[in-house]
């Protein structure tokens, strides 16, 4: 019977692996068929509600470890057999065992998010639909992860592709491998060179996640080289596994011993363990040591569990539920308006998830695998081709939905913003098209994101976004994080109209503070204190501003508080500390108080709800923060203090739209378009601070 190459999901029922055990050949491993059916349950009942299991996500890495093992039994078997590895055949085999139910997977889930997933999210959808048809999603995800503009953007749901794209790019340098081992002869055909060149590859990749991780966490969690080791360890096992024979009571304790750390991975760890560096290592080697353990046989041996009819049926359908989980549950969380599932929905998912993933493995996966479907190279490359492009071009349907739906251009006679404000409709009238339009509110954002000026979390140097004439009489500056950056637009209106020279120092998630802020990973945000030390030095040095505005979110945490109201005067004490010497070198400096926080994505909800926008509201009561830092701040200083709340919550409640106008691009954030608006508002407000014009 011909082989099939195994995947860290799907069935090993056609392969020959060594039995870790000893030295023998099994057939079929019912206990790595379990130890799926353990993994895809970690990472269904993780993504259905964190707490349950708030490190459901090691699954991923138990996946890891088991395509490792039976990729490299495979290699191994067949370089024994043939005294060579089939490249072509390889990838051929892969083909035909991952892409047709990942295909129907993404082309289903493309279909379904044209009517299931608000319009905001469609462009999204599609570039990840494409990544993830390519197998380059984690490379995406590592990308869009350092994007702070990306960190309000809702789950694609396709983002789990990123697993499948690092076990394939991993594979496209692990059998070229043992390709060139098998081919070396008798002299470089010895197991020991096999193990030491895997062992140096997992040996490479850890120690570079560990680095990594430590250093630049969030692009860590996706990259290849962060996970390989991973996949390499699986390998390690399957060679070392050839040679060695486990004592009947050895492999009784690594069994238990295995799933024990597996298990205390799972409750032990969080969204806060910093991920997979060291901290892999737990359910890395509890995987193996389940694997290694074979047929440990026993009625209260790990492999009666694993081997149990239940456990093999998950194993069976594990692959095709890991491609359905996670669609089903984005696509409830879009219908039922809410990010967490009640149990109902839920279990409802979990059901749906489970009928989905049997129904792929009858109708795609066992045809395929039974009537020896693209066996031939020619017909697995045209299909691979074929299924990519329905692909792109499901995901071009959804881009040319989503631009058509960006709706009108702005009309300063109709789209009035904040002047509409006191009128019998504040929202503007039903008839005129929203400016931005939902689907087009994310993109509306301050020129400082587009020119390169606004800092990422790791800069550490000011490199300013500088406008208005090089002989202005009055030079003014901008300072803080992205809710300072929000107000470019107005204060660039009020510069232009004033002959002003506007600098804007912003940062993401920096507010302009010498006290310690959470990075977001668990630490201390040192470089935001760098940074705003330097951005200090440089208005007092050199700049010599007439006028400093600065805010911040009021969100922001301040590292090691015992309490978000201690962490907040903490930073309303650095913010002193930093306007002080301004102050006293002649700068006048306005804080302006936060904008409001509202409970969802506004323009998500206004494309749910655009017929009935009152469902989108927000009671003024809470979306305001009691101890804004800037408030406390300027309450114990000379600092002025611009406070705009009238102006975007009225009535004791904050609409998503007024005046026609959009007012948010997230939750938090206000549309450049509204911002603008807010200029004549903003001018006023700080009227006994402005000099010059």
């Amino acid at each position: 019977m011909g082989t099939q190459t195994p995947s860290a999901f799907g069935r090993s029922q056609d392969v020959r692996a060594a039995s870790p055990a000893g030295g023998s050949e099994r057939r079929f491993l019912p206990e790595v068929q379990g130890l799926r059916a353990v993994a895809v349950a970690l990472v269904l009942v993780y993504h259905v509600d964190h707490d349950l299991l708030p490190g459901g996500y090691v699954g991923v890495d138990v996946f890891f470890v088991i395509s490792g093992f039976l990729i490299t039994s495979l290699l191994l078997r067949e370089a024994r057999t043939e005294g060579r590895v089939s490249l072509g055949a390889f990838y051929v085999r892969r083909i035909r065992r991952i892409l047709p139910a990942a295909s129907v997977v993404l082309v289903g889930t493309g279909l379904a998010a044209l009517w299931l997933l608000p319009a905001t999210r469609l462009a999204e959808t599609a570039r990840e639909l494409v990544a993830s048809a390519v197998y380059v999603e984690n490379l995406f995800l590592a990308g869009e992860s350092v994007d702070y503009l990306a960190a309000e953007s809702a789950a694609s749901p396709v983002q789990h592709f990123w697993s499948l794209a690092v076990e394939e790019q991993f594979y496209l340098l692990w059998p070229l491998l043992f390709a060139a081992w098998a081919a070396g002869g008798p002299r470089w055909g010895r197991r020991r060179v096999a193990l030491a060149a895997a062992g140096g590859v997992l040996a490479v990749s850890l120690g570079f996640s560990a680095v990594l991780t430590a250093t630049d966490p969030q692009p860590a969690y996706f990259l290849p080289q962060t996970r390989m080791w991973e996949l390499a360890a699986g390998g390690v096992l399957a060679v070392a596994s050839v040679r060695i024979v486990w004592p009947v009571r050895v492999r009784w304790v690594l069994g238990w011993a295995g799933l024990a750390a597996i298990g205390w991975s799972v409750l032990a760890y969080d969204d806060q363990t910093p991920f997979p560096g060291v901290a892999a290592v737990v359910p890395v080697a509890g995987a193996a040591a389940v694997i290694a353990a074979g047929c440990n046989g026993g009625r209260w041996s790990s492999y009666g569990l694993l081997a149990s009819g239940p456990a093999r049926f998950g194993g069976d359908i594990s692959y095709p539920l890991y491609l359905w989980h996670w669609p089903v549950i984005v696509f409830a969380s879009a219908l039922t308006g809410s990010a967490r599932l009640e149990p109902l929905y839920a279990g409802l998912a979990v059901v749906v998830s489970v009928v989905l993933a049997w129904g792929t493995k009858v109708a795609v996966e066992d045809p395929v695998r039974r009537w020896g479907l693209l066996r031939s190279g020619r017909r697995a490359g045209v299909f691979a081709v074929v299924a990519a492009l329905v692909v792109v071009l499901v995901g071009a349907v959804q881009v040319g939905r989503y631009e058509w739906l960006k709706g009108a251009e702005f009309d300063p006679v109709q789209h009035v913003g904040p002047a509409a404000l006191g009128t019998s409709e504040p929202m503007g009238s039903g008839a005129v098209p929203l400016y931005p339009s939902a689907v087009a509110a994310g993109e509306d954002i301050p020129d400082v994101y587009d020119a390169g000026c606004h800092a990422s979390q790791a800069d550490t140097r000011p490199d300013p976004c500088v406008y208005g004439p090089d002989d202005a009489d009055t030079t003014v500056a901008l300072v803080g994080d992205s809710h300072a950056a929000q107000w470019a637009p107005a204060l660039r209106t009020i510069a232009r109209e004033r002959g002003w020279r506007l600098h804007t120092f912003t940062k993401s998630a920096c507010g302009f503070t010498v006290a310690d802020l959470e990075s977001g990973t668990g630490g201390p945000y040192d470089a935001c204190k760098r940074y705003n030390r330097a951005v200090l030095d440089e208005l007092t040095g050199g700049l010599h501003p007439e006028l400093v505005f600065t805010s911040s979110s009021s969100m922001a945490d301040g590292y090691g508080a015992a309490s978000p109201e201690d962490g907040r005067a903490a930073i309303a004490a650095g913010m002193n500390r930093l306007w002080s010497p301004l102050e006293d070198a002649g700068t006048d400096v306005v804080a302006i108080r936060d904008t409001p926080t509202t409970r969802t994505r506004l323009p998500e909800c206004v494309s749910l709800h655009k017929d009935d926008l009152a469902q989108c509201e927000q009671p003024a009561e809470d979306a305001f923060s009691d101890d804004d830092p800037q408030v406390i701040a300027a309450r114990e200083s000379d600092a002025g203090l611009v406070d705009l709340s009238d102006r975007i919550c009225t009535a004791g409640t904050c609409p998503p739209v007024i005046g026609n106008v959009l007012v948010y691009r997230d939750s938090h954030h206000l549309t450049a378009t509204y911002a603008r608006l807010l200029a004549p508002e903003l001018e006023e407000a700080a009227a006994s601070y402005l000099r010059g014009g």
